[in-house]
């Protein structure tokens, strides 16, 4: 298996693409591990990844993210448990952390020797991670669906539909206090669709109620909150941010101002 994981790089000369694609791998590995482990009984794929792994985002993401929506099954440390054999069955050196003292429980899955074995270090022991997080709390009112997916192995997951995935990316980009440019091309690649997706209000109004009640929010004014936060938006810490994750490097100048501006003004004028 890990033999499959390099012949994926290997006719590759890009050492940034090289990474997020031998990344890529090690996480659908992990999907299907997750699968195997009945997980998906207990948790639903969210976040950028899942937008890349099931609707083909074309940026790559570092994390797997992940919400309970059934939590007399939720037993993370057997599925990453078994995560670690099935790793080590499959020829990598990996070593699993993982932290559930907070409402988020998060963990590393850190694999090494496998980037020397690259050539995308000269250190052995270097290790390449993968984060992932579940919220054992995650905001009520998603849409859940069950999709078969392919990409580097085959399994099956359950998910966010698109307007729920899409009302959790809606929601760090009017609260986070700093600006992530992954989260603004992921907007743009959203509102660039024909009809363009729009969010689930439900969930999205959830969701802000439960992390800021004091601010009073409305989700139906999502366009006009995002309209406010681009006047203060420093674009170049935005390209900074997203251009080592872009399949297509030009992507990197949609990040302007004024393009995001228009979508958000032609997605509340198609409403």
């Amino acid at each position: 298996m890990k033999e499959a994981a390099l012949a994926t790089i290997q006719d590759l000369s890009d050492p940034t693409e090289k990474l997020n694609r031998l990344r890529e791998y090690l996480q659908a590995f992990m999907l299907r591990s997750l699968h195997e482990s009945e997980a998906f009984s207990s948790i639903a794929f969210v976040g950028g990844t899942a937008l890349r792994f099931l609707h083909g985002l074309p940026r790559f993401s570092e994390n797997l993210d992940f919400s309970v929506y059934r939590k007399d099954t939720y037993d993370p440390m057997k599925w990453m448990q078994k995560a670690k054999r099935d790793l080590f069955r499959a020829g990598f050196q990996a070593e699993i952390r993982w932290n559930d003292r907070k409402t988020v429980h998060s963990g590393w899955v850190r694999i090494s020797e496998i980037l020397k074995e690259a050539g995308l270090s000269a250190i052995e022991n270097q290790k390449l991670s993968i984060k992932v997080e579940i919220d054992t709390r995650p905001p009520e009112g998603e849409t859940q669906q069950r999709s078969l997916v392919t990409r580097h192995l085959t399994f099956a997951l359950c998910h966010y539909d698109s307007p729920s995935l899409l009302a959790g990316k809606l929601h760090a980009l009017i609260l986070r206090p700093y600006a992530k440019g992954r989260n603004w091309y992921d907007l743009v690649w959203y509102l660039s669709h024909r009809p363009p997706v729009l969010p689930n209000l439900t969930l999205l109004q959830n969701a802000l109620n439960q992390t800021h009640p004091g601010l009073q929010l409305n989700a139906n004014n999502w366009i006009e909150h995002l309209l406010e936060k681009l006047e203060t938006l420093d674009t170049k810490a935005l390209i900074e941010d997203v251009q080592a994750f872009l399949e297509q490097p030009n992507d990197t100048e949609l990040l302007t101002r004024q393009n995001l501006a228009t979508v958000l003004n032609e997605c509340a004028n198609s409403g």
